[in-house]
């Protein structure tokens, strides 16, 4: 019984201490934020390609796994989505274009009316990102979307409808990639 308790044990902590590999860079299983301490569940990860390049490595962080994007999208609790840049540079001008292209695939007109002016807080938050940068987009509930990039802390953008909003960039019925929201969702 005493081993069967220790073996127990070693898994535990095997398992706190997890990582999964994407892209040759070593992604935790779990975190635990430092401002809140909500511990978060990675529920995936890949990489957002595009014209066969890697422009970044997304994770999605929850508070209880999920597979539906539905469920994930209803679920106002602590979450975090994280952005590693593997491309060389990319301009402040292409993110921005981008970030507007996701929005406006996944919004109504009316949704991106009501959203328009921290649309633009959240876009004025970007700089040209380089290799290695990381974007920590942060969700609290009652307090909105906080936006770090390399442990800067930048702005907080309020709402939980604005972080539904982000999230659909990547898990919306109109995604950057089909394969990046199948990874982020753990399928």
């Amino acid at each position: 019984m005493k081993r069967m308790a220790l073996f127990f044990l070693l898994l535990i902590n095997l398992s706190q201490g997890a990582a999964r590999e994407v892209a040759g860079i070593s992604v935790p299983e779990v975190i635990q934020r430092d401002s809140d301490n909500a511990q978060l569940v990675l529920n995936g990860a890949g990489v957002r390609e595009k014209f066969f390049f890697d422009i970044y490595i997304a994770t999605l962080y929850l508070e209880q796994k999920s597979d539906l994007a539905s469920v994930i999208l209803e679920n106002n609790s602590s979450a975090r989505v994280e952005m590693r840049m593997l491309y060389s540079e990319v301009e402040r001008e292409k993110l921005i274009q981008s970030w507007n292209d996701g929005f406006s695939a996944n919004l109504t007109s009316e949704q991106s009316s009501q959203l328009r002016e921290r649309l633009d807080l959240f876009n004025n938050q970007f700089e040209t990102l380089y290799k290695g940068d990381l974007v920590e987009l942060d969700y609290f509930p009652g307090e909105g979307t906080r936006v770090r990039i390399n442990g800067n802390d930048k702005a907080t953008i309020p709402g939980y409808d604005f972080f539904q909003a982000l999230l659909k960039i990547w898990i919306g019925s109109e995604p950057v990639t089909q394969s990046l929201k199948r990874d982020l969702l753990g399928q």
